[in-house]
């Protein structure tokens, strides 16, 4: 019995790989037969992470830095009364700059801008819209909201899932490939894994001023696994 040398390595890609199959000699002259497995499941995200903060313009930077904060502290409050916890807000840019005016070789100072954004993890979709809704409320004309983003925060049932069918697949084509050429298939030789965990596509409002709550869908998220397997051929 040949020992089974597994590598097993998880790389994160954007792009789908290309199936491949061949036949061929390793280094040392061992003959194998090589094939590319692939498995795709989907969930349904049920994490969402967004950029929520203030920026304003005041004359000073105490007055900038004053209202920012009481603008910002209002946001956080409503945020928690949605029922978000301390430990899923964060504190993600904080800024202060002068911003001016250029005419020709004039410069003209406009005030200072302050900017204060918190990424928060909304972990109950269902209340996405009202939390989003709340936060732009309390933070008035200066509030912004961005980064809109979703997840699966526990996706290894679907990563296994994943990975079995992409070792079927591997399996059935390497199998067929030995029938055809007349071999016996042996032991994999070795065992390269790739993971692709693309954004899921979402929809949100094209206003934040509509009526009622801002309606935030997840979609759905696919988890794909390829696996390039180099089995040896068995006597």
């Amino acid at each position: 019995m040949r020992q089974i040398i597994a590598v097993v390595a998880a790389v994160l890609v954007l792009s789908a790989c290309t199936p491949n199959v061949s036949v061929s000699s390793s280094s040392s002259g061992e003959q194998g037969i090589s094939v590319t497995g692939q498995g795709e499941v989907s969930g349904t995200p049920d994490t969402l992470t967004v950029d929520l903060g203030v920026s304003l313009r005041r004359d000073t930077v105490e007055e900038a830095t004053t209202d920012a904060a009481d603008l910002a502290q209002n946001l956080i409050d409503a945020v928690k009364n949605q029922g978000v916890e301390d430990k899923d807000i964060q504190t993600r840019n904080y800024s202060i700059y002068p911003e001016y005016d250029y005419k020709g070789d004039t410069q003209t100072l406009l005030g200072y801008r302050v900017t204060n954004t918190v990424t928060v993890k909304v972990r109950n979709l269902d209340n996405a819209g009202s939390i989003i809704d709340a936060a732009t409320t309390a933070g008035g004309d200066a509030v912004q909201v961005s980064g809109v983003s979703f997840s699966i925060e526990d996706d290894d049932a679907l990563l296994q899932d994943a990975r079995a069918r992409a070792w079927e697949d591997a399996k059935a084509k390497a199998d067929q490939l030995a029938s055809l050429s007349g071999v016996t298939l042996g032991a994999p030789l070795s065992i390269t894994e790739s993971v692709s965990s693309p954004s899921p596509i979402y929809r949100a409002a094209d206003s934040l001023e509509t009526a009622g709550s801002t309606p935030i869908e997840a979609g759905s998220q696919t988890v794909t696994v390829v696996l390039d397997v180099r089995f040896s051929i068995g006597g």
